[in-house]
């Protein structure tokens, strides 16, 4: 019919006809079109158009006189050499040649390298069975701006993750990747888990260690070893620099530190009271990425091993000596201890975030853990004011030049009013001020709500009044209670023994 393209059927019909011995106007009439169409199609004007030649250059080619004589030799020399790099040089040498020709150098350096390059590396894609493999890192969050106490975290995250369900458990770490902070994160993922895998992956330890001597570092992998035998796992590790044979926790990062950020950011502040608030914070986000792919982990944990019955060693042991300072010092940390320990040997169990001290075998202390400065190098000091306040009170005047003396103050306050009253009293008076103050707020258990009226005080521009502060936190003697006593005749205890015969019968 007039005004309808006809079909491709339509065509086979008229050809079949054709073939056949029909007249142009009679093979139409049968296929269903007209004659004007039958004879444009034995004249072949419906026959497809042929493809169009190439489009050539519109402009001259900017990098002609350079790509064969300079260009290709730099990449056979170097073929990792980056675009920019070969832009730069040929900067120099040929100032007519602009950056404009950035993009098409980046085009024809790509070309180059799929056609004449060297051969890449090759990924291969794993299958991972249930309870096969599971992968240990750790990632730095510091930059996350976390806040604990009014004070910036410098933390890491150990990060455990299992490669075919892909559950994952984080852990807040206070150091370095060191044995401690790997064994306890482990250990506590496994326990959360409630399996164990076949394999355990991390990246190459002696990274972990690379500040130590050759024996330390043997030790400190022959305890590794163990921890992994004791779950009954088989200790792995990637190749060294190689980071995507490790790809299946390595990806992983990106993901938990984004969710931690998008968490912080939904909850308004990045400031927590505590580090056990913290903690409590990162395990919320990681419960939820696991209530997501509850189904494969439920699947996953069918396949893992049994957990031994108690947990592993994750600490390291060493013996300190207490020094006349009433403290000791360990990996350039001084602790400090109360005065009685002076002269004793303690033995140190070093945790990642704690130190728990022994004489003999009978546990004395709990003491958090300290770190140097390793940017500067100088020693750190972790010091509890209680531990030397009855000392410093018979001698104030070694507070003036006390080596740790800004970190003896627990609390901004007192640090305040020290500097408030070396600025407007004598040395002498200054020390005993400030030495009181301490052993007040130790003394009167006021340590807080003495710091709070120190602000309050030294916002006023008033320096702290000793005896007014005395008498304030001054405990409230409780009144004795008037107890009366009456007497007992004493011929009632005799009655107690007589038996009469009315009471025998």
């Amino acid at each position: 019919m007039p005004g309808r393209p006809i079909t491709v059927q339509q065509k086979r019909l008229f050809m079949r006809f054709r073939t056949e011995g029909d007249a142009p106007q009679q093979a139409a009439a049968k296929a269903g079109f007209s004659t004007a169409t039958a004879y444009r199609l034995e004249a072949g004007a419906d026959r497809p158009p042929l493809p169009a030649a190439p489009r050539g250059r519109r402009r001259p080619d900017p990098l002609i006189a350079v790509w064969d004589s300079e260009i290709v030799p730099m990449l056979a020399a170097a073929p990792g050499l980056r675009a920019v790099a070969i832009l730069e040089e040929l900067g120099r040498r040929h100032p007519e040649i602009g950056v404009g020709v950035r993009r098409t150098l980046e085009r024809r350096i790509k070309l180059w390298r799929g056609l004449h390059g060297p051969a890449q590396d090759v990924i291969f894609r794993q299958v991972h069975p249930p309870g096969e493999l599971g992968l240990s890192d750790f990632t730095d969050l510091t930059p996350l701006g976390v806040i604990i106490a009014g004070h910036p975290l410098d933390h890491r995250l150990y990060h455990f993750r299992l490669a075919h369900s892909g559950f994952e458990h984080g852990h807040v770490i206070l150091g370095g990747e060191s044995y401690p902070a790997l064994a306890e994160g482990l250990q506590n993922a496994l326990f959360a888990l409630g399996g164990a895998p076949l394999k355990h992956r991390t990246d190459s330890l002696s990274a972990a260690f690379r500040n130590l001597d050759r024996a330390t570092i043997d030790d400190l992998t022959t305890r590794y070893a163990a921890l992994c035998a004791h779950f009954g796992m088989e200790p792995t590790r990637n190749n060294t620099g190689i980071a995507h044979e490790n790809g299946v926790i390595e990806s992983a990062h990106g993901h938990a530190k984004k969710a931690i950020e998008d968490a912080l950011l939904l909850r308004g502040s990045p400031a927590f009271t505590d580090l056990p608030a913290y903690r409590r914070f990162i395990d919320e986000i990681f419960a939820r990425h696991n209530a997501r792919r509850g189904k494969l982990i439920a699947i996953e944990r069918n396949a893992l091993q049994a957990l031994p019955e108690a947990r592993a060693v994750d600490y390291e042991e060493t013996l300190v000596q207490v020094t006349s300072s009433s403290g000791f010092v360990l990996r350039k940390v001084f602790y400090s201890v109360p005065a009685r320990l002076i002269g004793q040997r303690l033995r140190i169990r070093l945790y990642d975030d704690r130190l728990e001290c022994f004489l003999g075998g009978s546990p004395v202390l709990n003491l958090v853990r300290g770190r140097a400065d390793h940017a500067t190098g100088k020693h750190g000091h972790v010091i509890d004011y209680r531990h030397v306040i009855h000392a410093l009170r018979r001698k104030p005047m070694a507070l003036r030049n006390l080596v740790y003396r800004d970190q003896l103050f627990p609390r901004p306050a007192y640090a305040r009013a020290w500097q408030a009253l070396t600025a407007r009293r004598a040395d002498k008076t200054a020390c005993k001020i400030t030495v009181e103050l301490l052993a007040l707020a130790h003394e009167a258990g006021c340590e807080a709500e003495l710091a709070a009226v120190l602000d309050a005080e030294l916002d006023a521009g008033r320096l702290p009044n000793l005896d007014t502060l005395r008498e304030r936190f001054r405990p409230t003697s409780a009144a004795v209670p008037k107890i009366t006593i009456q007497s007992v005749p004493l011929n009632l205890y005799s009655q107690l023994g007589t038996i009469s015969r009315g009471d025998a019968a």
